[in-house]
């Protein structure tokens, strides 16, 4: 863990001083990358500090001295909440809103034009070789970036996000296996509704990228379901962290032990399955698509 930190660190450093994260005017406004971006937030509509926390990921003493310089420069107003003298409002002065349609009309001019110059100078040094293997290396970096910060969330397994997902889900078995999965997203979806399951999903902008649930099948005894990762996805992860997460909602939902079916033709999930634990058991229901049976003892202890 030490080792992949001070990596991390590192190039953090060297990147964001490369690609002009540090300087001190983006796009010439005088205003700093991250300051300008709290400006656009605060810019596009009214809000209080908790909502820029939370929206930016931005911890309150850094957050604060963002604020402060926007108010040194007359940009925005910070006041309490009228309705709630604990809350804080945001908003922009109006220097602060020329600035802001000056920041937006020079984002929509420059921005694209600015960051593929920068891109190309980064690696015009570059022979061929060494560029392949930079173009490689990132797209690996942001993958695993990608797949380290992405979260799961319980969903209305009805609701059109949950339906997304487990509808990918079925459209790739159909394609595996030939056959015609329409209708089947809506099977489990009682199953898999509280209090007798759960299903999480994780998106990333917006669309989903895995899901998988757990229901109960008997007294203690939980299915995991619709397991699924994006195949742009695989390979980073992914599959392991939703399965800790399908099995600590198996947990919370009062299960001793989680089984699972799949199909012998899934080599990935199985070794995935065995990797985690699981050990093979007897059939335990009557699925003419499964072939393989796994269960695994979920140690309270554990969760």
């Amino acid at each position: 863990m030490e080792d992949a930190t001070a990596v991390v660190r590192r190039f953090n450093r060297a990147y964001t001083q490369r690609i002009g994260a540090l300087e001190e005017s983006f796009l010439g406004l005088g205003l700093p990358l991250g300051t300008a971006r709290l400006l656009f937030e605060i810019g596009s509509g009214p809000t209080t500090t908790q909502k820029l926390r939370a929206r930016l990921g931005l911890d309150s003493g850094y957050l604060s001295r963002l604020l402060r310089r926007l108010e040194d420069d007359r940009l925005i107003a910070v006041k309490p909440d009228p309705q709630d003298r604990r809350r804080r409002c945001v908003g922009v002065t109006e220097a602060g809103r020329r600035r802001w349609r000056e920041l937006e009309e020079r984002s929509e001019e420059r921005s694209e034009e600015r960051s593929e110059d920068r891109a190309r100078r980064l690696v015009e040094p570059l022979s061929a070789r060494p560029r392949a293997r930079l173009a490689a290396a990132l797209a690996e970096a942001d993958l695993l970036v990608r797949a380290a910060t992405v979260t799961f969330a319980a969903v209305d397994p009805a609701g059109p996000v949950a339906q997304a997902a487990v509808g990918r889900y079925f459209a790739e078995i159909g394609r595996r296996f030939g056959f015609d999965a329409s209708g089947e997203p809506e099977k489990d979806a009682a199953d898999l509704a509280r209090p007798r399951g759960i299903l999480l999903v994780a998106c990333d902008d917006g669309e989903p990228v895995a899901c998988g649930g757990v229901r109960a099948i008997a007294d203690g005894v939980g299915e995991v379901k619709r397991m699924w990762v994006d195949d742009a996805w695989r390979g980073a992860g992914l599959g392991s962290r939703l399965l800790l997460e399908i099995e600590a909602a198996a947990r919370a939902l009062g299960h001793r032990s989680a089984r699972l079916d799949t199909n012998g033709a899934l080599v990935e999930a199985i070794a995935l399955y065995e990797r985690c634990g699981y050990r093979r058991t007897a059939r335990y229901n009557d699925s003419p698509w499964a072939t393989h049976f796994f269960e695994k003892a979920l140690d309270p202890a554990d969760g």
